[in-house]
């Protein structure tokens, strides 16, 4: 199914990953991203269960841009585990226009496919996306 703004379809796999993220916690992140020849949202990275904050921001690209989902895990004022889905539209300034242009049009679309995010991040630099970002934005 392809989005009539951008002309973009979301593989299954984009779909199927984010479902094992949000039930069974077998990722921590997922960067996805746009294969502008085949005209689909496809999983670029996965991260492990282990890997942390710091894994996360390091996939993400400084010149080209990506959609990723973030499984932030966090205490609360009463030390309670808790987690939030986060999706991040991740759009450097350093990035072509092109691509900022096809990713903000396909973004909606994309992120309707994905259901149970929470907390949704707009990101053109990495203190955008800091852990105190996520900490602040959790809660």
């Amino acid at each position: 199914m392809a989005n009539a703004a951008s002309g973009m379809a979301v593989h299954d796999d984009c779909k199927l990953r984010f479902m094992e993220l949000k039930a069974k916690r077998t990722h921590r992140f997922i960067i996805y991203k746009i294969d502008e020849i085949l005209k689909q949202v496809t999983v670029e990275q996965l991260g492990e269960p282990t890997q942390g904050y710091e894994d996360f921001a390091a996939f993400l690209p400084d010149n080209e841009c990506r959609y990723a989902v973030y499984d932030f895990e966090f205490l609360t004022e009463g030390n309670v585990p808790k987690s939030r889905i986060f999706f991040v539209g991740w759009s450097p300034d350093t990035a072509k226009v092109r691509s900022k242009m096809i990713y903000a049009s396909s973004k909606d679309r994309f992120k309707r496919e994905l259901d149970g995010i929470q907390i949704e991040l707009q990101a053109t630099d990495p203190t955008e996306i800091g852990l105190d970002v996520f900490k602040s934005r959790a809660n």
